[in-house]
């Protein structure tokens, strides 16, 4: 995976679950905190979950510079466990089959919307790209020691619509500005923010890239180019320079507040969804846990056992590798 995807997965997945990583834990029951893109009669109802992201930043070239951009979320996904009776399944909160442990909880799917090899000059009239997303469901059969069905976990997810906006206006001579705008218009007749998550655009984001071309550092824009950059309307996102330093071909418009050119950590061996933690204290907090708590841990998420998995897996060395690793030492100083 390339030092983009890497950042891209990292804020996809930030606050995703939490510490101690299971459904209990009260900072866990109010999750997909991030980049959330609401269906428009839920934002009308509560504004501060809005239905809009935009992105807009400038983009160096002419208008025959490529653009490419997906838009990347999660979808909510509801797990539902299911006992097997004489009358056939009945919904339960947990049930265990076996050694594992099964909870009633949400998952989410990943989702992309991509408009490729688009010129800055055909985007002056706007490009509308459809996001739908059917409603589904799926089942997976639970069985005990002897292979009889003990259960099932029945999955679903709802519909999702809405719009990626695409446009670009040339501002000077080989400056444009690129405008993503974002819109949910997935039909939602609930009032509930649990509800309404589940038609939700959770953890939207957006990667840019261009070829032919290079974008502007929103963060730090170049003298000249100051007074474009600060009347480009970022909603819900702030674009950044991404991949090698110095670079200018790409860029992450991201719902969680990151500096130009960021960077995974090379020494942390997978996410741990907590960017505010550090990665030691987490896995160290997480060796130091009951078999129970290891359990729960476990049975919340898919995502959680691979967390679980990895950290029992480390060795020593791997262990140490997190301890005490400094990125830049030194002063700057203005005459």
């Amino acid at each position: 995976m390339d030092e983009v995807a890497k950042i891209a997965n990292a804020v996809l997945y930030e606050g995703y679950v939490l510490w101690p990583y299971s459904r209990s834990a009260t900072k866990n029951q109010r999750r997909w905190t991030f980049g959330g893109v609401y269906p428009e009669a839920h934002s009308e109802r509560h504004p501060d979950d809005a239905s809009v992201m935009q992105t807009e930043c400038l983009v160096q070239g002419g208008g025959d510079c490529l653009v490419d951009v997906g838009v990347r979320f999660l979808h909510v996904v509801a797990r539902q466990v299911a006992r097997a009776g004489t009358r056939g399944l009945e919904h339960v909160d947990e049930l265990t089959v076996g050694d594992e442990h099964h909870v009633t909880w949400d998952e989410a799917t990943e989702r992309e919307v991509k408009l490729t090899g688009a010129h800055l000059a055909d985007l002056a009239r706007g490009r509308p790209v459809a996001v739908g997303f059917p409603a589904g469901e799926s089942r997976e059969d639970l069985h005990d020691e002897s292979g009889r069905a003990a259960g099932a976990l029945l999955r679903s997810w709802k519909s999702l619509r809405g719009i990626a906006g695409i446009s670009a206006e040339e501002l000077e001579s080989g400056i444009h500005r690129l405008t993503v705008r974002i819109v949910n218009t997935s039909p939602f007749a609930g009032d509930e923010r649990e509800q309404a998550l589940r038609q939700t655009f959770c953890s939207a984001h957006t990667i840019l890239h261009v070829a032919g071309g290079a974008f502007v550092s929103q963060t730090d824009p170049p003298p000249a180019l100051r007074a474009h950059a600060e009347a480009c309307r970022n909603a819900g996102t702030w674009p950044v320079l991404v991949g090698a330093e110095g670079e200018r071909h790409t860029m992450l418009s991201s719902p969680i507040i990151l500096p130009d050119y960021p960077q995974v950590a090379p020494e942390s061996p997978g996410d741990m969804f907590d960017a505010a933690e550090i990665d030691q204290l987490l896995r160290l907090s997480i060796l130091s846990m009951t078999d129970e708590e290891r359990r729960a841990m476990r049975a919340s998420d898919p995502k959680t056992r691979e967390i679980l998995e990895r950290t029992e897996s480390l060795s020593e060395q791997e262990l140490m590798r997190l301890h005490g690793a400094v990125r830049e030492f030194g002063l700057s100083r203005r005459d």
